[in-house]
């Protein structure tokens, strides 16, 4: 048995939820037995769970000291990330907060803070991992940052031009109206953290660029923030150009999912080539993601999880 006594200018109603409810999902993830009386929590169990089940406590009384209301799916996510390896603890669940023009956003998991905190430090950082883990959010939110602080000049937003798992055939309209299809996923990104107006008139005036990565050939970026997004569908030739690119006083970011390759067979996806390629390369940052750091709809996680079981035991057979 451990009793820990929390800070002052903990929101004890926020860190304990409705009827204790975040304590008893800490119970229920950890095999522990809580009970709260005021600032003060005893805990029961096995020594190893009981030392997570304090860590996690106290990560989560400070993420209440900043006023933020603390919600049964940050607790969900907070337990997860206690199963992976323990990154630094200067990683976990720091706020870690990107200033936009519709509001702040935090990091939600540890994978997340290491992610933004490698933009920050490396001039190329390459994100990787299933959907849903705030891959191409948090990067947009980082260039919207930069733009802002005019650290950079412009974001160039880049896609390959791959449908998944169709062949969609003529499209009809000008070349903007071909690829825009392709495009709409960053479109939607930008506009949840910009208003639709600004974003539009930023866009026109050439401070934010789309285009298809196949478009980019020739091309040096200077003064920018550059995103390659869905990066897996990128041919190893397409990522060698894209990444070549790279000019003066720029920063780009490569996102995708390796386990979504949209490719015909007999081509090598880019991505997966870079992570031999370069891993040793100085300067140049890999972030892995995984199931634990999905932050859309709690269903999400579980769907990737019975996909990825489903695709262990079909190559075990």
């Amino acid at each position: 048995m451990r009793k820990v006594k929390l800070r002052e200018g903990v929101d004890l109603a926020n860190l304990y939820g409705p009827r204790d409810v975040h304590l008893r999902l800490i119970e229920d993830g950890l095999h522990v037995r809580l009970s709260a009386r005021g600032d003060e929590v005893t805990l029961e169990g096995e020594p190893e769970a009981v030392g997570r089940a304090e860590i996690l406590l106290g990560e989560l009384a400070e993420r209440t000291m900043g006023r933020r209301q603390l919600k049964s799916e940050d607790v969900t996510r907070a337990l997860h990330a206690t199963e992976v390896e323990a990154p630094p603890k200067s990683a976990r669940l720091d706020p870690t907060p990107i200033f936009t023009p519709k509001g702040t956003i935090v990091a939600k998991t540890p994978s997340q803070h290491l992610y933004i905190e490698a933009i920050q430090k490396h001039d190329l950082v390459i994100g990787i991992g299933p959907a849903g883990t705030g891959k191409t959010y948090l990067a947009m939110a980082m260039a919207l940052g930069a733009l802002t602080r005019k650290e950079v000049s412009r974001i160039v937003l880049a896609r390959p031009a791959v449908e998944a798992g169709e062949h969609l055939g003529f499209l009809p309209g000008d070349m903007f109206a071909k690829v825009h299809p392709y495009l709409r996923p960053l479109y939607d990104a930008l506009y949840g953290m910009m208003d639709v107006d600004r974003a539009n008139r930023l866009v026109e005036r050439g401070d934010i660029e789309m285009a298809p990565l196949a478009f980019m050939r020739g091309r040096t970026l200077n003064d920018a923030f550059v995103i390659l997004d869905e990066a897996q569908n990128a041919t190893a030739e397409q990522m060698k150009m894209f990444l070549t690119r790279l000019g003066y006083n720029s920063k780009a970011v490569v996102t995708g999912d390796i386990t979504q390759v949209d490719l015909p067979p007999e081509r090598t996806s880019g991505l997966i080539q870079v992570t031999e390629i370069l891993k040793s390369v100085e300067g140049i940052k890999f972030i892995y993601f995984h199931e634990q750091d999905i932050v859309r709809h709690r269903l999400v996680q579980d769907i990737i999880k019975a996909y990825n079981q489903h695709e262990n035991r079909a190559g075990q057979n």
